[in-house]
C-alpha cells in the first residue's frame, strides 16, 4: 500500500468501539479513500462515500474471491480450521463470475418473489404465535423472545431444517462470532458435519424445501460440486437469519426512540414497506461489505488502488452520506428515496432481500399493532452493541404492556 499508513483507520476500533455512529461521521468528514488496518493486521483501502461505493460494487476490475489472495491471513485470524475453512470462505458473496452467475441462478430458483409471497401467511402465523407468548410477560428481551426466533423459524422451514435441530445449529453459528478460537473451530466443524449429514438425508428423501432443491440440482449434474453445495447451504442457513434478527431489533429500537415517527406509522400502517426501507438505510444490520481485490490499478475518488490491494466498502457511511441523501442523520419513515445500500448493490445484491423485507414488514407491523403501549425497559444509552461486523444489539429489554 503506497499511502502513508500511520493514519490508517483500525477496523477493530471502528466497528467494535463504543460509538459507531460518531466514528462513521468522522470518516465521512475525512478523505473519500483512506488506508485502514484489517482484522488480520493486513492493510486495506476504506471506501466510505456512497457514489464511490457504488463504483466499487459495479466495477468488474474488482474481485470478491478471497481464496485467491495470498495476502490474506483471515482464516487463521478468525479461528477457522483448515479442514473446513473452504466451506466458509466460498460463499455466494465471495465468488466471481462465471461461477457466481451459475450459483446465483440456481439459488434464484428457490427465492422467487412468488415463493416469498406464498410464505407471508406462514411468517405472520409464526409472528403471532411469538407475540402471544410475549403478551404474558411484563418484561422481556425482545431479541431472545421475538426478533431471533422469528427469522430462525422461517429460514429453517424454508431450508428444511428439522425443528429439533434448530437449537443446536443456532448455538454452533453463534459460536462463529464468539471471539473464542476454540468455540469457533468446534462450531465450524459441527456445522459442516451436520449439513453434510442433512444433505445426504435430502438426497435419499427429498422434500419441497430449498436444500432438497439444491440437492436435486446436484443430483441432476447441474454443475454443483459437493463443496459448493455445503457452502451455499451454510450461507443460506447463517445469512438467512442473522441480518433479519438485527433488522427487527434495530428497527424496534429506532421506533421506540423516535415516538413521532412511530405514531405516524401507527396512523398510516400501509406505509410500513417504505418505513422498512428507511430502517435499512438508517440502522440496517450490514455496516460493511466483503473485501474486494483490485485485479488491475483502479482509480477511486482520486486515489489509485494498486493491483492486488484489498478494498473495504462501508455501507453504514454510504447510507449516511449527505452528498447522496438529504438530511441523512434524520430518521424519516416516509422518505421516498429508497436507494440505500442496506442490502448491497450490483451482482452481489442480497439474494434473500425479498424475504428479509417481508419478515421486517410483518414483524414490525404486528408488533406495534399488538402492543400499543410497548416501551423500552431500560435507558438505550446503556445498551450493549455486539463487537461484530454487523450492527447487532446484545439485548433489547422491553415492557410489552397490555396487548390490543
Amino acid at each position: 500500500m503506497s499511502s502513508d499508513t500511520a493514519t490508517a483507520v483500525n477496523l477493530v476500533e471502528l466497528l467494535f468501539g463504543p460509538d459507531r455512529d460518531a466514528a462513521f461521521a468522522r470518516l465521512l468528514d475525512g478523505p473519500a479513500i483512506r488506508p485502514a488496518t484489517y482484522f488480520d493486521g493486513s492493510q486495506v483501502w476504506l471506501v466510505t462515500r456512497y457514489h464511490d461505493i457504488l463504483g466499487v460494487l459495479s466495477d468488474k476490475r474488482f474481485s470478491n474471491d478471497i481464496t485467491k489472495q495470498s495476502k490474506s491471513n483471515l482464516t487463521a485470524s478468525i479461528g477457522l480450521p483448515e479442514d473446513v475453512a473452504p466451506y466458509f470462505l466460498h460463499t455466494l458473496g465471495t465468488y466471481d463470475p462465471p461461477d457466481h452467475t451459475r450459483l446465483r441462478r440456481l439459488l434464484s430458483r428457490e427465492f422467487t418473489p412468488r415463493r416469498v409471497t406464498q410464505l407471508r401467511p406462514r411468517i405472520q402465523e409464526i409472528t403471532d404465535e411469538l407475540l402471544d407468548s410475549l403478551a404474558a410477560e411484563p418484561e422481556a428481551d425482545l431479541i431472545d423472545r421475538f426478533a431471533k426466533p422469528l427469522p430462525v423459524s422461517v429460514i429453517c422451514e424454508l431450508l428444511g431444517i428439522p425443528a429439533d435441530d434448530r437449537s443446536r445449529w443456532l448455538a454452533w453459528s453463534e459460536a462463529l462470532i464468539s471471539g473464542d478460537l476454540e468455540k469457533i473451530a468446534d462450531g465450524a466443524r459441527n456445522l459442516v458435519a451436520y449439513l453434510k449429514d442433512l444433505l445426504e438425508e435430502k438426497r435419499k428423501a427429498p422434500g419441497e424445501d430449498v436444500l432438497s432443491g439444491l440437492m436435486q440440482a446436484h443430483k441432476d449434474g447441474d454443475r454443483l460440486s459437493t463443496e459448493e453445495l455445503v457452502s451455499l447451504s451454510l450461507s443460506l442457513l447463517i445469512g438467512g437469519h442473522d441480518n433479519t434478527v438485527n433488522l427487527i431489533a434495530n428497527g424496534t429500537l429506532m421506533l421506540l426512540t423516535h415516538p413521532g415517527q412511530l405514531a405516524r406509522l401507527r396512523a398510516e400502517p400501509d406505509t410500513m414497506p417504505t418505513a422498512v426501507e428507511e430502517l435499512f438505510r438508517f440502522a440496517g444490520p450490514a455496516d460493511i461489505g466483503v473485501l474486494r481485490y483490485a485485479l488491475e490499478p483502479v482509480e477511486i475518488g482520486g486515489v489509485t488502488i494498486p493491483a492486488g490491494d484489498a478494498v473495504q466498502v462501508v455501507y453504514a457511511t454510504g447510507n449516511r452520506d449527505p452528498r447522496r441523501f438529504e438530511d441523512p442523520d434524520r430518521l424519516d419513515l416516509a422518505r421516498v428515496d429508497k436507494a440505500h445500500l442496506g442490502l448491497g448493490h450490483g451482482i452481489h445484491h442480497c439474494i434473500g432481500a425479498a424475504l428479509a423485507r417481508a419478515e421486517g414488514e410483518i414483524a414490525l407491523s404486528r408488533l406495534i399493532t399488538r402492543f400499543p403501549d410497548l416501551e423500552l425497559a431500560a435507558d438505550p444509552a446503556g445498551f450493549t452493541w455486539k463487537p461484530a461486523t454487523s450492527r447487532a444489539l446484545a439485548a433489547l429489554p422491553v415492557r410489552p404492556g397490555t396487548p390490543a
